[in-house]
Parts: structure tokens; sequence; C-alpha cells
């Protein structure tokens, strides 16, 4: 059962179109005149040819041929293994409050019209949007509640999980992976670890979706209405929760942030706000990771059967997935005082795009960058998961589902590998697919049911 759309007041009509402008219409703007100007410039391709966008790879490798710090656009970016380590794990980059791609003047016109009842996963005070020493506080207890349910102790429940998912999916030997399998196995470890009732998962999965394309600059506005209906939705969801937790709470994540007192109690605005951090960190990243991974076995099929051969691998898999193909491509920061970057000096209040996805493909820290080797020594060195103070909190939970997941898939489908072309998903910041048909033979079929 999904649940009803929330009504939006003129209020938030208004704000809603405000914060379209700011935040996306006048960078898409911008981004359009650039490229009427300057065509063949790979900074504007990559934000703006759906082509390039299928397969960035190429135009990442001409980007940081011309410099591990790259000046065009309006805009600085950090093309190199080392230049943007340096930016995400220096003091003297924050996040903007999550607007780092805006000028200073448009980060704060932007705020004063955001609306809090339509937060998005980069709007304050989620942690993409915070910087310490507010951010410290807050991650550390987040990150304290996860150890307190462990990754290593929710393995089991992980397997538990992928095995429901493998029963219910169609007994036919082509299906939809996305729709069956690489979905469904994170939207119910998440629905776990935020108490979500089994009936709203169909609505989680929906508002998820849709709130994630907020991650990318220059939307259009018919998108953004849509991405902020959908957080609004979650977002008055979430407060209900909040409220059933704090009256019966459960073994939850959210129910024991729910319940923490004295100075480590959380609003309930901060508690929504690490419910969406947990579906954002937790859910998309890993929906996407097991899709990529699919396809690059489908591709790379004698990686397939190393991986057959030797199963201890699928962790290494993983991460070699997350260094090739990353769900996560690039993210912002802002120079908070003057810096040198990579030798090149950067002035205060300067936003630099970190090309995470750029980085995972520097031949000067991966051997042969552009080949998938699931027995890559070095593959956990990626930047798929950022560095830093930001490094994703949910990165452990995300290994140990889609290493899990991965081998359970071909455990029970060895032969499994696309079969036509999926859709991809329209997103820049988030890269995996809407859809992905894959094939079992009739023969494999029979077997596994």
């Amino acid at each position: 059962m999904t649940a009803a759309p929330t009504s939006v007041p003129a209020l938030g009509r208004a704000r809603t179109a405000g914060s379209w402008l700011i935040d996306h219409g006048l960078t898409r703007l911008a981004l359009r005149v650039g490229h009427r100007r300057s065509p063949s410039d790979p900074f504007l391709r990559l934000q703006l040819d759906p082509q390039v966008r299928a397969d960035p790879y190429a135009t990442y490798d001409q980007l940081r041929e011309m410099g591990a710090l790259v000046h065009a656009s309006g805009m600085s970016a950090a093309t190199t293994h080392a230049a943007a380590t340096q930016v995400l794990r220096s003091p003297s980059f924050g996040t903007a409050q999550g607007r780092g791609g805006l000028p200073e003047p448009l980060v704060r016109l932007s705020l004063a019209v955001f609306d809090p009842a339509a937060p998005g996963p980069a709007d304050p005070p989620a942690l993409l949007a915070l910087d310490p020493p507010r951010h410290t506080r807050f991650r550390r207890l987040i990150t304290r509640e996860f150890a307190a349910r462990s990754v290593s102790r929710m393995e089991d429940r992980v397997r538990e999980i992928a095995d429901e998912v493998l029963a219910e999916v169609p007994d036919e030997p082509r299906f939809d992976l996305v729709e069956h399998f690489s979905s469904q196995v994170p939207l119910r470890v998440i629905a776990d670890l935020l108490g979500v009732p089994p009936e709203m998962r169909p609505s989680l999965l929906e508002w998820g979706n849709q709130g994630a394309k907020l991650l990318d600059a220059g939307l259009p506005y018919r998108d953004y209405r849509d991405a902020r209906g959908a957080t609004r939705a979650l977002r008055t969801w979430f407060d209900a929760h909040i409220a059933r937790l704090r009256r019966t709470p459960g073994e939850d994540l959210l129910s024991r942030l729910a319940t923490l007192t004295g100075e480590d109690a959380l609003t309930d605005t901060e508690i929504a706000f690490t419910g969406l951090l947990v579906l954002g960190a937790g859910f998309e990243t890993t929906v996407n990771l097991i899709s990529n991974a699919v396809v690059q076995l489908s591709d790379h099929p004698d990686q397939r059967d190393v991986l057959r051969e030797r199963p201890e691998l699928w962790t290494n898999a993983t991460e070699e997935t997350l260094r090739y193909d990353s769900p996560v491509q690039l993210t912002f920061r802002r120079a908070l005082e003057d810096v040198e970057i990579a030798g090149q000096p950067v002035s205060a209040g300067t936003g630099v795009l970190v090309m995470l996805a750029g980085a995972n493909r520097d031949p000067d820290v991966f051997t042969d960058p552009h080949r998938y080797d699931v027995t890559r020594a070095n593959a956990p060195e990626h930047l798929a998961l950022s560095s830093g103070v930001h490094y994703c909190v949910g990165a452990g939970l995300a290994r140990l589902e889609t290493a899990i997941a991965l081998e359970m898939l071909y455990d029970r489908y060895p032969d499994l590998h696309v079969d036509g072309a999926g859709v991809r998903r329209p997103t820049r910041v988030l890269r995996g697919y809407e859809s992905l048909p894959v094939a079992i033979t009739a023969s494999a079929a029979r077997v596994v049911r």
C-alpha cells in the first residue's frame, strides 16, 4: 500500500519555485549557455550530453589529462585521486550546507527560501550538509548507534533477507533484476533498520528514488517539483513514525535515537534526517552497486568464473565494482579559506567538483585502471564512498549487503547474465539502473526451483 501524497500549501509551492530557481534554474541556464558557446568543453558535456553520461569514463580521462585541478565554467574540478583525496580530507573545505556548487550569495538566498517541510538528502541538518563541529556530534551519535547493531552481527539477517527475496523472484527464465532483486534486498534491510512496517516499503522505495534526484544540479522544474513532493511526503511520514517510536520503541536504529536522553538527545528533525541519511546511504548506493556489479560480471564472464572458483573474493569484487563503476560519481565542496590543491591556489569561496569516479580510474594509483579485475589487490583504495569526515557512515553495511546479495544470487543462478538494454537512471551524481533485464537458461531455472 502506498501512502497518499501530501498536499502542498501555497507557501510551500512558492518556496519550491524559489528554491528551484536559485538551486537549479540559474545553474541550468548557465550550463546551457556555456555548452552553446563551447560545445566540446568536456566539463559541460559531462553535465549535459546523454551519451557522455551513459559512459563518462573517457571524459573523466580527458579532464584528468588537463590537470589535477581543472578550472572551467565558474567552478574547479579535482580530477585525480590525489587531488580529490586532498579536497575531501582538508579542513579548508566544507559542504556549504549542501550547496557547494553555488556562489556564497546564492547559498544564503537558497537557505532563506528553503522549505524545511520538504527536505532533501543534502539539506541541513543532514550529515551531507553539515561541517564540524555540528557534524562531529551528529555523526558520533549515528556511528555509535550503527556500532550498537554492528555490521558483523547483521550478516545472518542480511542472508535471511536475500534468501526471502530470491524465493520471490518470478519463476521465469527472464526477469528485471532491479525490480525483483537489487532494490528489494537493501530496501528490506533498511526497513529493518528504520522500523518500517512491510506495507510502507513501496512508498519508501518510491519516495527514495524521487528524492535522490535532488543531489543533481540543474534539474528541470518538473523533476525538482516531483522530488520535493516526495521528500515532503517522506518527512510527513517520518514525523508520524518517530512519534510512534517514542511511544512504543522497538529494537531498530530510529527507536534508539528517538529515546536518547540528556546531552545526546536529538530533535525530531535530526532523527528524521537520520532516516533520510540511512535511506540514501544504505539504500540508493547499494541498489546501484548490486546492479552495476551484475552488468560488469555479465560483460566480463571470465571474472564471474574466477568468483565461482574463489567465492572468498566476493568482498573484493564489491570493492572493484565500487572502483570501476562507482554508484556515486561526484560530490561538491567549497573552499572555506585560501588553500592550495595539487600545487594550485584555490581562493576562499571557490566551488570544487570532486570527481570520485574519475579518481577511481587514475592510472597513478590503479594499474590498467580500465580493466575490471575482481582480484585487484588495491581495489579498496577507491573513493566511491568518499573520504575524510564525510566518509559514508553506512559503508560497512553497503559492502556487506552487496557481497552477500551477489554471492547468493550467483549461487542460485550461476549463468545469470544481462539480456537486453537496461534503462539507466537519469541522475548524474548517482549511477545505476531503473530496470535491468537478466536471464538464466531454462535448464538452470528448473534446477534452482
